[in-house]
């Protein structure tokens, strides 16, 4: 179990915004400066086939899109049906879905697998909350984005967050199959390991 929490594995995207931006270098940076180490990389254009496979296929998950885009037009004063043109959750979690289809084929991905102590909640920590308005300063996304949901949903796209991370064990090692062989998958050790645990 201790050599196992050693190695903990996630997957980090990181979004065709964050590619186009320029901003991959500086995202592995803060991983490797973390004490932790890309084990797989590539670069990869996605098609819809691969996007299904990633994203939640689980009608209730959309549904929740769709609340979440209705809290965001409570919150702001907005009327969903002049902004969405229905109030149905569905329907809306459906349109909010296709927007981050479109969103994540729009350019290149950059797909890692980072390794280390508690490797899920570190990039969690680094990458910050999902929605950039609310990230931290200092996380990726508090230092890169300002996007919020009451603009992306006006503007009918996707947020813009610059990076994904599993959020879970169970995720991580479903992602990390969906997005690499074992082979693409490389064990070494970093020169620092015996010195910082």
């Amino acid at each position: 179990m201790h050599k196992k929490m050693k190695q903990e594995r996630t997957l980090a995207l990181v979004k065709p915004d964050g590619v186009k931006r320029g901003l991959i270098g500086d995202i592995i940076n803060r991983v490797e400066r973390r004490g932790l180490k890309v084990i797989a990389m590539k670069m990869v254009w996605v098609d819809r086939e691969h996007l299904e496979s990633h994203l939640p296929s689980d009608p209730a998950w959309v549904e929740r899109l769709g609340e979440k885009t209705l809290s965001t037009f409570e919150e702001y004063k907005i009327d969903p049906i002049k902004a969405q043109g229905t109030d149905d959750k569905k329907e809306i979690g459906t349109m909010v879905k296709e927007q981050i289809f479109e969103y994540l084929s729009s350019g290149p991905i950059v797909a890692m697998v980072i390794q280390g102590i508690h490797a899920i909640d570190m990039v969690r920590k680094l990458v910050g909350h999902s929605l950039p308005v609310f990230a931290e300063m200092g996380t990726i996304r508090g230092d890169y984005s300002v996007d919020s949901p009451a603009v992306a949903n006006l503007e009918k796209r996707a947020i813009k967050n610059i990076v994904h991370a599993s959020e879970t064990q169970e995720e991580s090692d479903n992602e990390i199959g969906l997005w690499f062989t074992p082979e693409e998958i490389h064990d070494y050790k970093r020169a620092e390991e015996d010195i910082m645990f």
